[in-house]
């Protein structure tokens, strides 16, 4: 049993982009609860999926007209509007049993959540295992020992915290704009799902972009706003003949580049708290 609900980084370069909302699920459907949204305290509406076993476990453990602290994956299908995929709930004082009764080897999550496919998207007390770089292991870091109880199951970090690791491609200090850029694990059929993007809230400097990023986030509103990052190391770069960049920017058409290809050539291990 996991004693968090976003598990550990095992790969330097590990993609993922999960994290953790409170608020009560409302389903579009009464009969059809895969689609809703989460209602927030902050007032916010949040447009939800239920991916995999969380289904079972709302239809047999919870009380969906209470607040849980849901697992997600987050999207940006529009601008401006968060999109969460559940992949689970972190309520261990109340759902340890739940999960032990359900909580087997599970493929249905990974093939989709590659967000990167949080391979085993478990449900109760234990967590969503975080995707590694499409090219690195999966193999999972030895577990820790139980941290101090908290209150009510809360989190260290606290609510509407997310985790996002990614290549950064654009950012835009003076506005406030970051884009991250996740790449997913290759499904069990050998095929790759495309990249997705995330827009973000945050102040990043432009010598870190075609960096690999760790970012701390929370949410805002519809917004994921950064708290904290760390820069990993340079993106190698393809394709770059004669080793000169094309268009502003340091990327083709790109507004928020940094000179050059951005790379830079050195390792990067800044971090920054903000």
């Amino acid at each position: 049993m996991r004693h968090h609900p976003i598990s550990p980084v095992t790969e330097p370069l590990q993609y993922r982009a999960i994290g953790v909302v409170r608020g009560v699920y409302e389903p579009s459907d009464p009969e059809q609860l895969t689609r809703g949204l989460i209602r927030t305290a902050d007032g916010s509406e949040l447009e939800a999926v239920v991916l995999g076993r969380v289904l079972t476990l709302m239809r047999r453990h919870l009380d969906l007209s209470q607040p849980h602290l849901w697992v997600a994956y987050p999207r940006y299908r529009e601008a401006d509007k968060l999109h969460l995929q559940l992949v689970g709930v972190w309520e261990p004082s109340t759902l340890a049993a739940a999960q032990a009764a359900l909580e087997r080897p599970e493929g249905e999550a990974g093939a989709e959540a590659a967000v990167p496919a949080e391979a085993d998207a478990t449900l109760a007390a234990a967590a969503p295992q975080d995707t590694p770089a499409a090219d690195a292991s999966a193999a999972e870091a030895p577990a820790a020992a139980p941290p101090a109880a908290l209150p009510d199951d809360a989190l260290p970090e606290g609510d509407d915290y997310f985790s996002v690791r990614g290549e950064l491609i654009y950012t835009r200090p003076e506005s406030g704009e970051v884009v991250v850029k996740i790449r997913q694990q290759p499904r069990s059929d050998g095929s790759r799902p495309t990249p997705f993007k995330l827009q973000l809230q945050g102040e990043i400097p432009l010598e870190h972009l075609r960096h690999f990023v760790s970012l701390d986030l929370r949410r805002q509103g519809q917004a994921l706003t950064l708290e904290a990052f760390e820069v990993i190391a340079p993106i190698p770069q393809r394709g770059n003949r004669g080793g000169k960049a094309k268009g502003r920017g340091g990327r083709p058409g790109g507004p928020g580049g940094a000179p050059g290809r951005g790379g830079g050539g050195r390792p990067a291990a800044a971090v920054t708290r903000r």
